[in-house]
C-alpha cells in the first residue's frame, strides 16, 4: 500500500546528493522538518522549514546533544496511522504526523579511522540520529526511513516513480537497510570501547557484498563480504569464485613475507607449490615454477614487482586462473590478458590481518593472526655446528613458507628458493617423505639445502631422514621433551640446528 508523503524530518550529516530530492519533496508541497545546519541548508534552496524546536518546545541543549529526543518528535514518527487510539492521543497531544525521516548519523568510523582524541570520537556518537532512524524502521508501515547517504539515489528513483508516495515494499527495504546501519554503527562503538574492556563478545559487521557464482562446490551458494575493490583493481578475466577468493588471500599473504626482494609465489588450493626470489620478476618466476610444474597448473600467481614484458612472455607459456601483482607494463598486459578468462589483479595495497575467526561447532573462533615472522635474532642454535650466513637466509626463507603451509609441513629450501614441500600430512614424517620425493620426481638437488618445520620433531626421525637426503640444516621451533634426541644426531653428523621458539600450526 502506498502512502503519500506530507511531511519529511531531515537531519543529515553529509548533504551531498540531496538538493534534487529537496527540489522533488518540495515542488510536492511536503512540510520540511529540521534544525540545525540541515535547516539551513533546505532554506539556502528557497524552502520554509518547520524548526524541530518549536515542535518540541525546547532548544538544543548540552551543545547540540539533545535536539530532537522528544515526545512530540517521535511521537509523529511511531504512532500507527490506522489505530484509533493512536490517532486520538496524536490529537490529544497535539502531535504531527511525520511520513519521512531522511538521516546521515554523524561519521563515528571515519573519526576513529582519523586517529582522533577519545573526546572527539565520543562526540560523534550520534544519539538523535540513530534513534529516529531506529523508531522510522520499526513503523515502515507508515514511515519511509531513508539512514544513509548512499541511498539517497534510490529514495530520489523511488520518489520519482511513485510521485512521492512510497509502496510498502519500497518502505520495508529501506527499514532493512536502516537496521543494517544502525547496527553496524553500534557495532564499530562496541568494538572500539571493547578494544580496551575486553567483554567477552563477538560482534563483527562489514557492509556490502558480493554473490559468488557458487560456494566451495557448485552445490553450495557463496557470498563474499567486504570492500575488495580497496584491496585489488581488476584489468581482466571472470569474476572471483569462491575458492579463488581463498587462493588469492593465500597468496597474498605468503607474498607480503618479502618486502624488500623480488619475490614470486605459485599457490594451489592454499599451499605454496612455488616460491623464490630472484633479481626479476622472471627470474624469481622460473625459479618458483621449478619446484613444483605439475601443480602450478590452473595455480594463483602472485609478484610484488611490476611484471614486464619479459616475465609475460614466460607466464604466457603457463596455463593458471589468476596473476598478482602491484602494476603491469602496458605490452606485458596486452599479452596475459589476450586469453579471457585469465584474471589479472593490480594488488593496490598489503593485507594487514590483525584477527581472525571462523565459524565452528555452534559458535565463532576468533585469534590474534600469527603475524610474527622469525628474524636472525630469534635464533638460537642448538648444535656445535653454527649455521653459516647462507645457511641462515635459506632457513628464514624457508620458515616463512612453512608459516603459511598447511600442517603438519616441511618445506626444503636453498639459495632464495623452495626445492620443495610437504603440506598437510598427519605425520611430520610422511610431511618430509612428500617433499624428498617432489623435489626427486622434478629433479631438484638437495645437498646443502636446509629445512624447516613449522612445530618440534617429536622423534630424532625427521632429521635422520633429512640428513640422508643431503639437508645440512634445520630450523625449528624446538620444545619437545626429546628434542636432545635430534640435537645429538645433528651433532653426530655434523648437521647444524637452530631453534625459534615460535610454532607455527595452521589448519
Amino acid at each position: 500500500m502506498k502512502k503519500t508523503i506530507q511531511s519529511a524530518l531531515i537531519s543529515v550529516f553529509n548533504k551531498e546528493g540531496l538538493d534534487p530530492i529537496i527540489h522533488l519533496l518540495g515542488n510536492a508541497g511536503v512540510t520540511f522538518i529540521s534544525t540545525g545546519g540541515t535547516q539551513q541548508y533546505i532554506e539556502s534552496l528557497g524552502y520554509s522549514v518547520t524548526a524541530v524546536e518549536s515542535l518540541t518546545g525546547y532548544p538544543a541543549i548540552f551543545g547540540g546533544r539533545v535536539k530532537t529526543l522528544h515526545p512530540a518528535v517521535f511521537g509523529g514518527i511511531l504512532y500507527r496511522r490506522g489505530n484509533e487510539n493512536d490517532f486520538q492521543e496524536a490529537s490529544r497531544h497535539n502531535i504531527r504526523p511525520v511520513d519521512l525521516v531522511i538521516v546521515d548519523l554523524y561519521p563515528f568510523e571515519e573519526t576513529l579511522a582519523a586517529g582522533a582524541d577519545e573526546q572527539s570520537i565520543i562526540e560523534k556518537i550520534d544519539i538523535g540520529g540513530i534513534s529516529l532512524i531506529r523508531a522510522a524502521a520499526k513503523n515502515y508501515n507508515h514511515v519511509t526511513v531513508v539512514s544513509s547517504r548512499n541511498q539517497y539515489a534510490y529514495l530520489l528513483e523511488v520518489l520519482q516513480q511513485t510521485g512521492c508516495a512510497p509502496g510498502l515494499q519500497h518502505r520495508k527495504h529501506l527499514a532493512a537497510l536502516a537496521f543494517d546501519v544502525t547496527s553496524h554503527y553500534d557495532t564499530a562503538i562496541f568494538n572500539w570501547l571493547n578494544s580496551t574492556e575486553q567483554v567477552p563478545s563477538f560482534k563483527k559487521s562489514i557492509q556490502g557484498g558480493r554473490t559468488l557464482r557458487y560456494g566451495e562446490n557448485p552445490h553450495q551458494w557463496g557470498r563474499f563480504y567486504g570492500p575488495l575493490d580497496e584491496i585489488f583493481e581488476q584489468l581482466s578475466g571472470k569474476e572471483l569464485s569462491y575458492n579463488n577468493l581463498v587462493d588469492v588471500d593465500a597468496a597474498c599473504g605468503l607474498l607480503a613475507e618479502f618486502s624488500a626482494e623480488t619475490a614470486f609465489v605459485i599457490i594451489k588450493h592454499t599451499n605454496a607449490c612455488g616460491v623464490a626470489i630472484g633479481s626479476s620478476v622472471k627470474e624469481a618466476y622460473l625459479k618458483a615454477l621449478q619446484a613444483d610444474p605439475v601443480s602450478a597448473f590452473g595455480g594463483i600467481l602472485a609478484t610484488n614487482k611490476p611484471v614486464d614484458v619479459a616475465a609475460a612472455a614466460e607466464l604466457n607459456k603457463l596455463f593458471f586462473e589468476i596473476l598478482i601483482a602491484p602494476a603491469y607494463s602496458p605490452e606485458a598486459l596486452q599479452m596475459l590478458a589476450a586469453k579471457k578468462n585469465r584474471i589479472l589483479l593490480i594488488q593496490k595495497k598489503s593485507l594487514k590481518v590483525t584477527a581472525q575467526f571462523k565459524s565452528l561447532l555452534n559458535g565463532v573462533l576468533e585469534q590474534q593472526a600469527d603475524n610474527h615472522t622469525e628474524t636472525e635474532a630469534d635464533l638460537k642454535t642448538v648444535t656445535h655446528r653454527t649455521p653459516d650466513a647462507e645457511e641462515v637466509q635459506a632457513m628464514l626463507f624457508a620458515a616463512r613458507i612453512a608459516k603459511h603451509s598447511k600442517s603438519n609441513t616441511i618445506v626444503l629450501a636453498a639459495n632464495g628458493q623452495m626445492l620443495a614441500s610437504g603440506v598437510g600430512q598427519t605425520s611430520r614424517v610422511d610431511a618430509l617423505k612428500q617433499a624428498i620425493e617432489k623435489a626427486r620426481v622434478f629433479g631438484l638437488s638437495l645437498k646443502g639445502a636446509v629445512m624447516a618445520s613449522d612445530a618440534f620433531f617429536p622423534f630424532a626421525d625427521c632429521v635422520q631422514i633429512a640428513h640422508q637426503a643431503g639437508i645440512t640444516a634445520v630450523i625449528q621451533p624446538g620444545g619437545s621433551v626429546r628434542d636432545q634426541e635430534s640435537i645429538d644426531f645433528c651433532n653426530t653428523h655434523h648437521m647444524a640446528m637452530v631453534f625459534t621458539g615460535y610454532r607455527h600450526f595452521r589448519h
